[in-house]
């Protein structure tokens, strides 16, 4: 890493970017002048967002049951990290006419790659608000924090490898992949459908590859009986994916102090609270 000892020049406002692209993938980057970045955002996302939404038909929060069912209720899921998708479906599908229908067949894969939509414009919108912060004068590091949160969401442990972090790496890596597998047990495979528990698998989605892998295989198995521990099951596949967002974090915090020149280990240290003599 080397050192850049000169101020950071901010190229506009923080929030701006961030909300600007949080409504319409890569407007956060047109607004800081960063065009073929903010086109590669808007390609990529809405590319991701358009074919989940036509192999699924629009028809994704039919998934939610019908007592859970408002207005605002989908903003608890992975696809609400872009706004405008979500509006979008909102508008043009929302729940459905409300009566039973034969679901589309590619639905489940629809459902992923309008997930993956929202979680890939969240990582450009951290880039927005770091990029509006400092600028282009920042330090010079191996990885990018909104690429190390990227490959976090994708496998738990991958953006701390990247750092240089790897015993955290393995251990992120191991905890909550270990966690999952073991709430997939409990629950029988029953986690790993949106249709049956759409709450749940939005929190497990935050795993990335790991869920999303284990659901293809899977084949998302049959309920024939009742599941003894599926409540226990269910709390662990999400929790692994919900801890998977401080993992993200983490590694964000790292890369921050990383390209604003300030030492990460030693930021954390003055994090901690004294200890009482």
């Amino acid at each position: 890493m080397s050192i850049n000892n000169q101020p950071p020049k901010p190229l506009g406002n923080p929030a701006v970017a961030t909300l600007l692209g949080w409504f319409l993938p890569g407007a956060g980057q047109f607004y800081l002048g960063q065009l073929t970045l903010g086109l590669i955002a808007f390609v990529v996302i809405e590319g991701l967002f358009g074919l989940g939404y036509l192999l699924s038909d629009g028809r994704v929060w039919e998934f939610l049951d019908a007592e859970l069912r408002s207005p605002f209720a989908t903003l608890l899921s992975p696809e609400a990290g872009n706004l405008g998708g979500w509006l979008f479906t909102k508008e043009m599908a929302g729940y459905g006419p409300g009566f039973p229908r034969v679901l589309p067949s590619n639905i489940h894969l629809g459902s992923m790659l309008m997930a993956m939509s929202g979680i890939l414009n969240i990582c450009f919108m951290v880039r927005a608000h770091l990029d509006a912060r400092i600028g282009s004068n920042r330090n010079e590091v191996s990885i990018s924090p909104a690429v190390a949160v990227g490959a976090t969401w994708l496998l738990p442990g991958l953006g701390h490898f990247l750092q240089g972090r790897k015993r955290r790496a393995a251990m992120v890596a191991g905890v909550l992949v270990g966690l999952f597998l073991l709430g997939t047990f409990f629950a029988e495979g029953s986690n790993l459908s949106r249709d049956r528990h759409f709450y749940y698998w939005a929190g497990q989605f935050f795993l990335g590859l790991p869920a999303m892998i284990t659901e293809l295989f899977s084949g998302r198995p049959a309920v024939s009986s009742e599941i003894e521990y599926m409540d226990v099951g269910l709390l662990f596949a999400s929790m692994a994916g919900l801890l998977n967002i401080l993992a993200m974090m983490d590694v964000y915090a790292w890369g921050e102090d990383e390209v604003m020149g300030r030492d990460p280990v030693d930021s954390r240290r003055k994090q901690q609270p004294e200890k009482s003599s």
